[in-house]
């Protein structure tokens, strides 16, 4: 798994919070395009944040990296923000994946 992550650091976590938005209306609308294994984006206390996105093979993840500066434009223009990216191989990865259970009313046992 191959995974691209974008640091990028803004003077207040209001600014970081805008960001975000911003990044998750791009990335989402663009799954189908660039067939992400997943997407993760995080906030933190002090104006950061951080994008990981992964996925199953390097061209994919090229294709990614060769159109950051288009995704980060309207950004760029709008905010002052300190930015680090980089790619790598993902060492490991857990998920949880949910689980729907559902009890049967008639004999109280658990369905899975």
């Amino acid at each position: 798994m191959f995974s691209s992550i974008i640091n990028l650091k803004f003077p207040s976590t209001a600014e970081a919070k805008i960001a975000a938005s911003h990044f998750s209306e791009i990335l989402g609308s663009k799954i189908s395009y660039y067939d992400y294994l997943g997407i993760q984006i995080t906030i933190g206390k002090s104006g950061e944040l951080s994008v990981g996105v992964r996925f199953d093979e390097a061209v994919r993840l090229k294709k990614f990296e060769n159109d950051i500066p288009g995704l980060l434009s309207d950004i760029k223009k709008s905010f002052i923000y300190k930015e680090e990216k980089y790619s790598g191989v993902c060492i490991y990865s857990f998920e949880r994946e949910a689980q729907n259970s559902a009890v049967n009313i008639s004999t109280g046992e658990t369905v899975n």
